[in-house]
């Protein structure tokens, strides 16, 4: 019997010992890591032959840069989150990444496994899936619902006209605004202002035509976008600076924000989240009552390094996490945004999430969720808007159709 153990102990140190290494960055949110960390202890106890060691992404301006960063000094992990759409056209173009579906039908498999079939769909760059998809956040509204109670209101504003005449009642300037209407200067925040009001005006139609590489937000949707921003700076229903959380300060009434801000903010502010309400962006006045509202989703996923020391396994461990649908409520349990999974309202796994009323919301939204251009020049293009169309809106630099146009003329610049 002593023979055996000494035996069994060698054996697990000898696995051990000659065991695969890989390398796994997760995005700079508690929440995540802390999902990944318990993901990735179960595995390393599963499985002695393939350890996955388990960091943040390093600190930078952005998660991007840190990981072109890395690439370029020949430091890139194995495995990565955090990844849009059009960072990931980029990494696919400088050769960085793996394309997943190399695996055939294990990947397939896997996409069936998730029910995630049409979701993939929109993540394929140059006819490769080089990304799965984890999560899918739709941009909503959060509405102070005991404000807007005492102003008179039962609902939120849904228009653009009804906006302004709620600024009407509220607005005290230097002290309190309708609603945060930019997101801020980041080029990443162009997806949480200008974009999701071009969606939701337009009815979820591209704001760049990919095939043409062309900007085609200059049209009559944008400029309705641009002209309510336009006001909303000129008639002082908002500003460019409001403070350390305004609104849970009661300083403004509105702001946009996704589903991970709502595990922090029952933590934080519990008087104030029993009533808040949530609803889509703003519409203009004619958009038709009867019909959905769309806007921007806030969808990442993960990839394999080209660079990745031993991609079989890595596509194994991916697989393993992901085809098993209690990882995805888990998932839920820790960030509280919803899985990029086309069954979350029909799964019965997830009907306990149902029933907060804040979850339902955003799950309910996905159909309507519209993820950013499928473009390699995206963190370029935005900077642009940036410059170009934000900033000139914001200080009242020029006519909306004039500040519109020259925007749309200095991306075309970039995309050709």
């Amino acid at each position: 019997m002593r023979r055996f153990w000494i035996f069994a102990l060698m054996l697990v140190v000898v696995v051990t010992f000659g065991a695969t290494k890989l390398v796994f960055w997760t995005a700079p949110n508690p929440l995540q890591e802390e999902f990944w960390k318990e993901v990735v202890s179960e595995w390393n106890r599963l499985r002695p032959d393939i350890q996955i060691e388990v960091s943040v992404i390093p600190a930078a301006a952005s998660s991007e840069e840190a990981i072109l960063t890395a690439i370029a000094a020949g430091t890139a992990p194995d495995i990565s989150e955090n990844i849009f759409s059009g960072f990931a056209a980029q990494l696919a173009d400088i050769g960085a990444i793996y394309p997943l579906d190399n695996f055939k039908d294990e990947f397939w498999k896997l996409v069936g496994n998730r029910k995630m079939r049409n979701i993939v769909e929109g993540w394929k760059v140059k006819g490769h899936y080089y990304v799965l998809p984890i999560y899918s956040n739709p941009m909503l509204f959060w509405w102070r619902g005991d404000l807007l109670k005492q102003l008179g209101y039962d609902k939120p504003p849904r228009t653009y006209s009804e906006i302004y005449e709620l600024s009407s009642k509220f607005t005290k300037i230097n002290e309190r605004y309708v609603m945060q209407v930019i997101a801020g200067r980041n080029w990443w925040d162009r997806w949480f202002d200008f974009i999701t009001y071009y969606y939701a005006a337009s009815g979820g139609k591209a704001y760049i035509d990919t095939e043409k590489r062309k900007a085609v937000f200059n049209n009559e949707y944008g400029l309705k976008v641009t002209e309510f921003i336009y006001k909303m700076f000129k008639e002082n229903h908002t500003a460019v600076e409001l403070g350390t959380n305004p609104f849970y300060m009661g300083n403004i009434l509105g702001k946009i924000t996704g589903p991970w801000e709502i595990n922090w903010a029952k933590e934080t502010f519990p008087d104030v989240m029993p009533h808040v309400w949530l609803a889509p962006p703003p519409v203009p006045d004619e958009y038709p009552a009867d019909l959905p509202v769309y806007t921007f989703a806030d969808t990442k996923g993960l990839v394999i390094y080209e660079n990745c020391k031993d991609k079989k396994a890595a596509f194994e461990f991916i697989s393993w996490v992901f085809s098993n649908v209690e990882h995805d409520v888990l998932w839920i349990e820790k960030t509280r945004m919803p899985p990029a999974r086309e069954d979350l309202a029909t799964n019965s796994a997830f009907a306990k999430f149902m029933e907060d009323p804040f979850f339902k919301a955003y799950a309910e939204s996905v159909p309507y969720a519209v993820p950013p251009a499928l473009i390699d020049k995206t963190i370029d293009v935005q900077l642009s808007m940036t410059t170009h169309l934000i900033e000139p809106l914001m200080h009242l630099k020029g006519e909306p159709k004039d500040i519109l146009n020259n925007a749309v003329k200095e991306v075309n610049k970039i995309l050709f």
